[in-house]
């Protein structure tokens, strides 16, 4: 925890940023982006600083997403790039404990975006109130919606970040006030002990990247390619790279590719050749 958490700080005088992120897809090692993110600081029992908006992803929101958000092109169109909005978002979660339903998932997006964006990571210990009501409630479903029913919240979510920020704020204050009568949970460190520890922040780690993506990625560029698909295919793009993640042994590079005129991912032990535009 870091050196400004107490652990013995009481609850009450907790700050907690409640969020939550839509995005295009589910999961940032294949190049899902945000598209919507919403925190709402809160103290007492108060709401001390609210925050949310669009993001531009930079990319097509996958069939199984839009699904789930209803998030649409025109939504999109002039929405602020994730380096816009980053620093306000940080600016609510600062000196606070994180809250977020099923925490990895959004932390794992925070982490890379935050990463892409050159931006510092938040420095609080994380509270997931999925695993709080698996520690607390006997539920054949412990989804946002599952948990707000069973505890009779009455917010409801709607997979828009805004509105399930709030459900997840309710369902915060009815925890907290059932962990203080039925558990005697009345401080920091408690809340975290309670819940097995602090939900860990993904820290992407440095990979090994050849110079051209390297370079690339620090100027922003261009990237002539010749790439040799899962089919043996020899293809020749011209790219702008964003990330580098690894995922099951491998380096992937996610770029948008100028020929599908979308973000799409490339292994890097596939590449042939490569060249910053000049």
């Amino acid at each position: 925890m870091a050196d400004s958490f107490d652990p013995g700080q009481p609850l009450d005088g907790i700050a907690f940023a409640i969020f939550d992120l839509e995005t295009t897809g589910l999961s940032p090692a294949y190049g899902h982006r945000i598209c919507e993110v919403a925190c709402v600081r809160l103290q007492g029992g108060e709401q001390i600083g609210r925050f949310e908006s669009l993001v531009d992803p930079g990319r097509s929101i996958s069939p199984g997403a839009f699904a789930v958000n209803q998030i649409t092109p025109d939504l999109l169109d002039g929405a602020p790039t994730f380096q816009r909005i980053g620093p306000d978002l940080l600016s609510l979660m600062e000196e606070a404990v994180l809250v977020a339903h099923n925490a990895p998932f959004d932390l794992g997006f925070l982490a890379t975006e935050l990463q892409i964006a050159d931006l510092p990571p938040p420095e609080g210990p994380v509270v997931d109130t999925l695993t709080l009501s698996r520690r607390m409630h006997n539920l054949s479903s412990h989804s946002l919606s599952a948990v707000a029913t069973a505890l009779q919240v009455s917010a409801q979510p709607t997979h828009r970040a805004m509105d399930d920020v709030q459900t997840t704020r309710f369902i915060l204050e009815t925890m907290l006030w059932d962990l203080e009568h039925r558990w005697q949970v009345e401080t920091l460190g408690q809340l975290l002990a309670f819940q097995g520890g602090s939900i860990p922040y993904p820290h992407p780690r440095a990979l090994p990247l050849p110079p051209t993506i390297a370079e690339a990625l620090s100027v922003k560029g261009r990237v002539y390619m010749r790439y040799v698909d899962a089919r043996g295919q020899e293809t020749e793009r011209l790219i702008r790279p964003i990330h580098v993640s690894e995922q099951r042994g491998f380096l992937y590079l996610t770029a948008h590719c100028f020929r599908a005129g979308d973000v799409r991912t490339f292994r890097l032990d596939r590449i042939l050749e490569m060249a910053v535009e000049d």
